[in-house]
């Protein structure tokens, strides 16, 4: 049964990380490279956290352990292995292996890739000389901070330096940053994601938040179309610049390729004009240029094509959300949709979720269901935020988790001990996981879902569970007792610990920044609750909702205009695969057949003078950027 338990963990955990890569990642487009080291990273990091509560369950409890008394083996009781043990010698080996080879993703290939990934070079060896560069500072300071806990333990006197104490060494520095940065998250997300189901139950505010978000993302859409108009008009120039017979000619037509089809078909590459460049003539751009510019091309296409697939999602939460708050008052129980569906019913509609069963969950159950779960979680964060305060604390135990585990393990009952170990471990990565996909750093880094988080976050996101799963592990084996290096008990230690090593190399990190450092956690959880951050984001100039404001009150009136004006030009004859179309898109298609008219024309006149590219286009451009910003 162990290697059954262990191989069926493996499996679940596998496809799990691979169904958020396909929910985040975009398997047609991002490089096979990326998509495969994001998808190392996230399955060995929610491999550790499956696998730990098997290494916990796995550990023999203090009355099971064989004494000597006068020479004599004596074992006070005979205690069964749990059905899910793992035999001696397995676990030190699978952890070496995960735990190295995460190492190997956080600290060097993912920061190389990131870079790769981002560079606009033209060719392997010049993306990868653009990563060497970028990465040399990155891999200086780590080496900086790894010399000087280096040069600590060598005029340490009582401490003598070896290989275990070097690995020792590089493990706590690496746990030490990750442990400083997994507090902040952690204090962040014990608070704001009971709030979060709570806000949830509320239909009122969720959907004036839901107006608030439309219209900063309209915002956010508006300019990142003009900065693709922007781009674009950069590309076009170089294009009419560089002839077909020009050595960069192929840089061209790789920016090409990455531009928008319509962009793609308005720009060509004008094959009848087989004039030869002159070297003497206009200075040409430089291929130092032309890879900025492809960089610039790459992120402006991807930010587009985010907003505009964010703008649709948004439109249908907005539309379901008022459907909801319309049928709350209808008499007859059956909920009813304005915009129903193309698409013929299938059968769970017909049979099971009727009409009568969607307006008892959307108008009763729903929101008693996330109020429930709302307080279950508030009761969960409590027992971490005092267990994260006590859990230094022996004699007496006054952590609730190590409570739970040290009855379970005077039954030795092993059941109870895996699932009371998974259960807090999984609220623990859950608290801690949610907010860094929750988490934006402006344009910068931004998990978005729908397939549309660009190369650079998505790596980002590994290498940040890479670094926040280790320390997280060790935490939660402090908090249950189960590391004598915090708790300073005799017992056996489980096989994770083991590899980590004995923190005493670095007292002072051991006996102090381990132990007191969570303690921040209440500072973190009370200005959470009070939404300090989120008032300081908006004193600054960051739009944030913020209960009554006047700023928040006009971006809420604000976006119901958008989905009003949104409802408006909604119906069932303009259903698109998205299911729903707004103003700007009629316009965008208005202007396509504009273009494709005066095209026609231009063909025509061609022998007579060439195409004025300074024409009437920027007008239309113009326009189109008018109705965007005015939606």
């Amino acid at each position: 049964m162990s290697g059954v338990a262990l191989a069926l963990e493996v499996v679940v955990v596998f496809f799990l990380a691979l169904f958020l890569l396909h929910r985040y990642g975009d398997f047609r487009k991002q490089h096979r490279m990326v998509l495969f080291a994001t998808l190392l990273a996230w399955f060995l990091c929610f491999l550790i956290v499956f696998i730990l509560p098997l290494d916990v369950s796995t550990v023999r409890p203090p009355a099971c352990v064989e004494t000597r008394v006068k020479g004599v083996v004596v074992v006070p009781k005979i205690c069964q292995k749990p059905w899910s043990y793992i035999p001696d010698g397995i676990l030190p080996v699978f952890w070496r292996v995960v735990y190295w080879t995460s190492q190997f993703l956080t600290w060097l290939l993912i920061p190389f890739m990131q870079s790769y990934a981002r560079s606009g070079g033209f060719s392997i060896s010049g993306k990868i000389k653009t990563a060497l560069i970028e990465n040399a500072i990155y891999y200086g300071t780590y080496l900086l901070i790894f010399c000087s806990l280096l040069i600590y333990v060598a005029v340490t006197p009582k401490l003598h330096l070896s290989w275990s104490g070097l690995r020792t060494i590089g493990i706590t520095a690496a746990n030490t940053w990750g442990l400083f940065l997994l507090v902040l998250l952690l204090g962040y997300g014990l608070v704001e994601i009971p709030r979060t189901y709570w806000r949830a139950s509320c239909h009122g505010q969720l959907l004036a938040k839901t107006y608030f978000k439309a219209a900063k993302l309209m915002t956010e859409k508006a300019d990142a179309e003009e900065n693709l108009e922007d781009v674009m008009e950069d590309v076009r120039t170089v294009n009419e610049t560089i002839k077909y017979n020009h050595p960069l000619r192929k840089c061209i037509d790789t920016i090409l390729k990455k531009c928008p089809v319509e962009y793609q078909e308005k720009m060509g590459r004008n094959m009848d004009d087989y004039e030869d460049f002159d070297d003497k003539g206009n200075p040409y751009p430089s291929k130092k240029s032309l890879v900025k510019l492809h960089k610039q091309v790459i992120y402006a296409v991807q930010r587009h094509n985010r907003t505009q697939v964010q703008w649709q999602i948004l439109l249908d939460k907005a539309f379901h959300l008022e459907d909801v708050a319309k049928n709350e008052s209808s008499s007859t129980h059956k909920f009813v949709h304005s915009f129903p569906s193309a698409e013929p019913p299938g059968w769970i509609s017909k049979y099971l979720y009727t009409p009568t069963v969607e307006w008892y969950w959307e108008c009763v159950f729903r929101r008693w269901c996330y109020r429930v779960l709302a307080v279950v979680l508030c009761v969960f964060s409590a027992a971490v935020v005092w267990s994260e305060c006590t859990f230094f604390s022996t004699q007496p135990v006054l952590s609730l988790f190590a409570v739970f585990i040290q009855l379970a393990e005077r039954d030795y009952n092993y059941v109870y001990i895996e699932m009371a170990c998974f259960v807090t471990i999984f609220f623990l990565c859950y608290c801690v996981y949610s907010t860094v996909f929750r988490i934006r750093v402006f344009n910068y880094y931004y998990l978005a879902p729908h397939h549309q988080t660009d190369a650079y976050s998505l790596q980002f996101s590994g290498m940040l569970f890479c670094r926040l799963t280790p320390p997280l592990c060790l935490n939660f084996l402090g908090v249950i007792h189960m590391d004598s290096t915090i708790s300073h008990q005799t017992r056996q230690p489980t096989a994770y610990t083991s590899i980590m090593g004995s923190m005493q190399v670095l007292s002072f990190i051991a006996n102090g920044f381990y132990i007191y450092y969570p303690m921040l956690i209440v500072l973190l959880c009370i200005a959470t609750y009070f939404s300090l951050g989120t008032r300081c984001l908006n004193l600054l100039g960051f739009q944030q909702f913020v209960g009554e404001n006047d700023l928040t009150s006009d971006l809420v009136d604000e976006g119901r205009e958008l989905i009003r004006r949104g409802t408006t030009d909604t119906g069932p004859s303009f259903k698109l695969s998205s299911r729903y179309i707004n103003e700007c898109d009629l316009t965008c298609v208005c202007a396509a057949q504009s273009r494709r008219d005066r095209s026609d024309k231009a063909e025509l006149l061609q022998d007579v003078e060439p195409l004025d590219f300074t024409g009437e286009e920027p007008l239309e451009t113009d326009n189109r950027r008018s109705v965007s910003l005015y939606l």
